[in-house]
């Protein structure tokens, strides 16, 4: 009795309420691959990969719900909406349940399955959701939980294996007095639904051996399905008859509005009480699709696809309606980059030791104008009249045409972008560029790139010697022999490259550390592990970035470090050591991101530091790298993954993006980058309200620009000056008090006091 009670105590419901991030943060989701349909209240629920929309039937408006609304971004396993309580719930890989209640913003977060101690990780997954008489009925990977759907509480848990073992069960549906379970090995199991002691797991039979997908009731009809795709319907005395089967493999079994629906992945089926066929679509004339949901509601068909989002099919048509949100391609963002009121990103993949395969065959990504255009890799393949360009890991905008864009292919060469349209990809067929030793596998891999002053655009590529190259405004290329430095056809990799103000080029290599070059004198040098001559955590380089006062930055697999002085670095007898930023806590001194995997340093207008790492999240430093401004993961913020790939800044507007393993999400910066005058002064927000506690922007600055903030009466209450093209004032006197409701001029000058704008901030207390 004692191992009975422990079970029925074993889940004791924990509701969190998630945190709403609207105000600050946009999520760019993609919702191509639907895992999920359900239909109530009016609205179809949709469930993507790590977040879900809703298409209303009467007035067809798309909603999207994710991270940004509370939604925890993870991969997301099954749905349901109960039209009963207003509930949307939804299941996931992990064994978290989350939430939604009608007409309510909160998402209630669930996390008993997922924090349960006793149950493997393997075996939290959610498959599937079934209410009855107010309780769902949860299958998971360990048996059956069962919520109270009224009072938003976990009841028992069974475990209805032999000898109470934990087995997977797919799905449950009760008919007349009984509750059926279909497990994906060890058959289907039934009880009396109404017994007190369902914990024991002697109180369910087994009906039926064998392995089963689902099992659903069709009004007074128990149906279920086999792994093998065979369809079985139960029949008293008989037991299991097979009444029907798919060649192709059954995604979807569910039942909806007195229909039972079958999806496989290429078609969806609707059968009614006698398993009558009603209607089918086996193919659709103006999509390729892959389907892996479906639901049939008042005659059409709903069909969730790998690719396409929804497909609407009306009965015996084939005509589809595609209802799809706007958004990328995917949901895993490697590479970006940004320019004013533009972003590009790519969907390549590499791993920590710049291993491509298995090789990703991805198209490409631009936001422009709060607008998505996708080129699928066959679109790209096609626009550039080639066999293949995969791979695509880096992004580079040029500063001075942010129409021109280049794109690294890390096995087929360098892709060029013009207006939106790829123009050309640059290989071995039509430029300088050449597969080291013809080694097909091996292909043109490049990675980093960056622009000079000049307009050059600097380029490194792995394995061959002539591994640092320059293509010119005009189309030239300059391929550099770097073999004098490093070993580059045993170099594991060449990663990141930037180019300094006077023209140096630095890039980073995975075994190697750093290496610099002097185009001037065609000199180089290389910096490692060693104090006094490098002194990196590893030589294995991830990021590079230069900041506003030409400090090189330097993010490694194991920490971060600051080269200070470019210029002598190329001096014999200099000292090329680069530096730990050293910080005090608790009143210790300790080196600032120790051991920590960096992925991307970004510079924002303020000459603050973004730096994005592999499994911590993302950070915002101060200039100099000792106040932590910020710090966003993935249990503060709508990141939908602590693994940020990569960090964009639009100069203009300050907004911040972020690239993860599990999407891409923007953050509302407010360092934007110096403006070439004063014309385009503002603050924000104005007037200041009495609801307001955060700090007023002043924005449209020239760099190290002179801004001061005096009461009507001339009264001095805060002075700065910028970094970047904005300032940031907490509406206090030089921080000791509030100040109090009036009108505030704000006076700015350029610094060399040529250039002079005033304006004014209303404060309300």
């Amino acid at each position: 009795m004692k191992k009975l009670l422990t079970v029925i105590l074993f889940l004791q419901v924990i509701l969190l309420q998630a945190q709403n991030f609207e105000e600050s943060w946009t999520g760019y989701f993609s919702y191509v691959s639907i895992k999920s349909i359900s239909q109530g209240n009016d609205k179809i629920y949709a469930a993507a990969e790590n977040a879900i929309f809703t298409y209303d039937l009467s007035t067809q408006e798309i909603t999207t719900i994710s991270t940004i609304n509370g939604l925890s971004g993870k991969s997301i396993s099954t749905a349901y909406y109960s039209e009963n309580f207003g509930l949307y719930i939804i299941g996931y890989e992990s064994g978290l349940i989350e939430i939604a209640i009608d007409d309510e913003e909160e998402i209630l977060t669930v996390v008993d399955i997922l924090d349960k101690l006793t149950i493997p990780p393997n075996a939290k997954r959610i498959n599937h959701f079934y209410e009855y008489n107010g309780s769902l009925y949860i299958s998971t990977q360990f048996g059956i939980s069962v919520f109270d759907l009224g009072a938003l509480e976990f009841g028992d848990t069974y475990f209805i294996g032999d000898f109470g073992t934990q087995i997977g069960i797919t799905q449950t549906t009760v008919l007349n007095d009984k509750i059926y379970a279909s497990s994906s090995e060890n058959g289907i199991r039934t009880a009396f639904v109404d017994n007190d002691n369902l914990i024991d797991y002697q109180q369910w039979t087994t009906i039926t051996g064998g392995g089963f997908k689902g099992i659903q009731t069709l009004n007074t009809e128990l149906y279920t399905v086999k792994n093998n795709n065979n369809i079985l319907k139960f029949l008293p005395g008989s037991g299991f008859v097979q009444v029907g089967g798919f060649n192709s493999t059954v995604v979807g079994f569910g039942v909806s509005s007195n229909i039972l629906t079958i999806t496989t992945s290429n078609s969806i089926h609707a059968y009614s009480e006698g398993f009558v066929l009603e209607s089918e679509v086996t193919e659709l004339l103006e999509y390729n699709y892959v389907l892996q949901s479906g639901l049939t509601y008042n005659n059409i068909f709903y069909m969730g696809t790998t690719e396409q989002g929804v497909l609407v099919v009306p009965f015996d048509t084939n005509q589809a309606q595609q209802i799809l949100p706007d958004g990328p391609l995917l949901n895993q963002p490697f590479a970006i980059d940004a320019s004013p009121g533009k972003l590009w990103v790519a969907f390549g993949d590499i791993d920590l030791f710049f291993n491509p395969y298995p090789i990703r065959r991805r198209g490409i990504s631009n936001l422009k104008n709060d607008t998505w255009t996708n080129i699928s890799y066959d679109e790209l393949t096609v626009q550039l009249g080639v066999e293949d360009v995969n791979d695509i890991s880096y992004v580079t905008i040029n500063p001075e045409n942010s129409n021109e864009i280049y794109m690294s292919s890390y096995q087929k060469g360098l892709l060029r972008i013009e207006d939106q349209t790829p123009s050309i990809l640059y290989n071995e067929t039509n430029s300088p560029l050449t597969i080291p030793g013809n080694n097909q596998a091996m292909g043109i891999r490049l990675y980093g790139s960056d622009f000079d002053r000049d307009g050059n655009l600097w380029f490194v590529q792995s394995r061959t010697n002539e591994g640092l190259i320059k293509l010119t405004p005009s189309g030239q290329f300059q391929l550099i022999d770097i073999s004098s430095i490093i070993e580059a056809e045993d170099e594991q990799a060449l990663s990141e490259i930037k180019i300094s103000r006077e023209g140096y080029a630095f890039f980073g290599a995975v075994d190697s550390g750093l290496i610099g070059y002097n185009p001037t004198n065609n000199q180089f040098n290389k910096i490692g592990e060693e104090v006094g001559n490098g002194n990196l955590p590893t030589s294995n380089i991830r990021a590079l970035a230069f900041d506003n006062q030409n400090r090189l930055w330097i993010g490694t697999l194991r920490g971060l470090r600051v080269l200070y002085s470019v210029g002598s670095f190329f001096e014999q007898g200099a000292n090329t050591d680069t530096q730990p930023i050293i910080i005090l806590e608790d009143g210790v001194p300790q080196e600032l991101l120790f051991e920590q995997s960096i992925t991307d340093i970004e510079v924002d207008g303020s000459n603050n530091k973004w730096v994005a790492t592999a499994d911590t999240g993302v950070f915002y430093f101060s200039a100099n790298g000792q106040e932590t401004i910020l710090r966003f993961t993935a249990d503060n913020s709508p990141l939908p993954s602590d693994n940020v790939q990569d960090i964009a800044i639009d100069g203009s507007t300050g907004v911040v993006y972020f690239a993860t393993t599990n999407g891409l999400v923007a953050f509302n910066g407010t360092a934007t980058t110096p403006r070439d005058n004063l014309e385009k002064v503002y603050a924000f927000p104005n007037p200041v309200r009495p609801n307001f506690f955060g700090n007023v922007t002043i924005d449209g600055l020239t760099e190290k620009a002179n801004v001061k903030i005096t009461d009507i009466t001339g009264n001095l209450v805060f002075e700065t000056t910028s970094e970047g093209g904005s300032v940031q004032w907490d509406t206090t006197a030089f921080g000791k008090y509030k100040v109090a409701s009036g009108v505030y001029l704000v006076l700015v000058s350029s610094d060399d006091s040529l250039l002079t704008k005033v304006i004014k901030i209303m404060v309300i207390r």
